[in-house]
């Protein structure tokens, strides 16, 4: 089996992280947003993973290569025209056979082999309070009998949230094919629902799994978020001398923490330091300083330096604040 990963966006609603560090690579409950997706795929022991890369695609291969030990191969898309182009770019390196397709952004869980076992066209929903927003699906005698993207008035709430199995690949090959050359596009893009869409209408029975969990990593908000609904699912409480933990937490390696009230809903990467300060409900990157402050609902990155602050706050790699 093949899996495709489309990860070339650049992720502008998470800026400054995003400046530096490409949105898959933000850290979120103890690792990056990427691995989160990866991990569950390596026991599928994929032939091939293919990895549409684009801004600071560098990084993301660097990081799959020092990490993973699959076949993986890399495609530079220079042109952001929407999934159904990305997938289409990576379709040159499918011939058939059995392909999985896995948003590198967003992280789902469920069981990628019952997944894949579920049928021969397998596409992953779940119920979303703003249908608009999506790809929708529309079911009847349990099988997805029709896809819109992004309708004004959508007949369902029953988004498509980016986990797609095919037991042959070709026909999706020659879908999307069509579609790109077709020129259609949905606000200015090439959607993969439309390419889907085909194949529904063309005979192909489409499995609908829905899963329970799926976590949006778009936005600070819903980063952080998603950071709270993972470490809720952690169980391990960890003792270090100068902090008050409150659980769930994730602390990263080689920290320092000196008066510091941590928790609950925290994640700290390797090499913080943190002294007289109270922070909940936050993610604190690699090597960050905080000092004397109280923070919630903030995101501080990697090197970044915070003084005598307090509230929310967003503070991007290697950036200073004293609020002296």
């Amino acid at each position: 089996m093949k899996v495709i990963i489309p990860v070339a966006g650049e992720g502008t609603r998470l800026r400054p992280h995003t400046y530096a560090t490409p949105k898959p690579l933000l850290m979120v409950a103890g690792k990056p947003i990427l691995a989160h997706v990866l991990d569950p795929v390596v026991p599928l022991n994929p032939t091939e993973v293919i990895f549409v890369v684009g801004y600071r695609g560098e990084q993301i291969r660097q990081f799959v290569t020092d990490n993973y030990s699959f076949k993986a191969t890399f495609v530079q898309q220079d042109e952001l025209l929407g999934l159904g182009f990305a997938t289409n770019m990576a379709m040159e390196h499918v011939e058939g056979g059995p392909l999985l397709i896995v948003l590198g952004d967003t992280i789902v869980q469920c069981d990628l082999e019952q997944f894949r076992q579920a049928g021969d066209f397998v596409l992953g929903l779940r119920q979303v309070e703003d249908p608009r927003r999506f790809g929708i699906a529309e079911l009847q005698d349990g099988a997805v009998t029709r896809l819109v993207e992004k309708p004004e008035n959508p007949p369902t709430n029953l988004a498509v949230i980016g986990v797609y199995y095919f037991a042959d690949a070709k026909p999706l090959k020659g879908a999307l094919a069509a579609h790109v050359k077709s020129g259609k596009t949905v606000r200015g893009e090439i959607q993969l629902t439309d390419a889907l869409e085909m194949l529904i209408r063309d005979g192909h029975r489409c499995e609908p799994f829905e899963v329970q969990g799926w976590y949006d990593c778009g936005k600070k908000e819903t980063l952080l978020e998603t950071n709270r609904a993972l470490l809720d699912l952690m169980s391990d409480t960890p003792t270090i001398p100068g902090a008050t933990i409150v659980p769930p937490v994730n602390l990263g390696e080689n920290l320092t923490l000196d008066n510091a009230t941590i928790g609950p809903h925290v994640s700290i990467d390797d090499g913080a330091v943190l002294r007289n300060v109270i922070v909940k409900d936050s993610i604190i990157g690699r090597e960050a300083q905080v000092e004397h402050s109280e923070l919630a609902g903030s995101l501080i990155g990697n090197k970044a330096v915070v003084k005598r602050a307090r509230g929310q706050l967003n503070v991007g790699d290697s950036s200073e604040i004293d609020l002296a």
